[in-house]
């Protein structure tokens, strides 16, 4: 594949309406609770990983927000 050096010309895109703004909606998730939460990466053993997601798939919930929960219920428990 070919990579080109040089910048792209956006020139002759013309710019969105008031309307086609007013239609465009927020891409990703909305925010759990009062605060968004923080995006990072952590890097897991797998099978950790795929306990999580099987785990959150019989509580009908996401394996992100079952981790979420998992460490703010140690956190409360043992850390504060």
């Amino acid at each position: 594949m070919r990579r080109t050096t040089g910048k792209i010309d956006f020139s002759d895109i013309p710019e969105a309406s008031t309307e086609q703004l007013r239609a465009m909606r927020r891409v990703g998730r909305p925010p759990i609770g009062d605060a968004p939460r923080q995006l990072i990466a952590i890097r897991v053993d797998a099978g950790v990983l795929e306990q999580f997601r099987k785990a959150a798939r019989r509580k009908g919930v996401g394996y992100q927000t079952l981790i979420n929960d998992v460490l703010a219920k140690h956190v409360r428990k043992d850390v504060a």
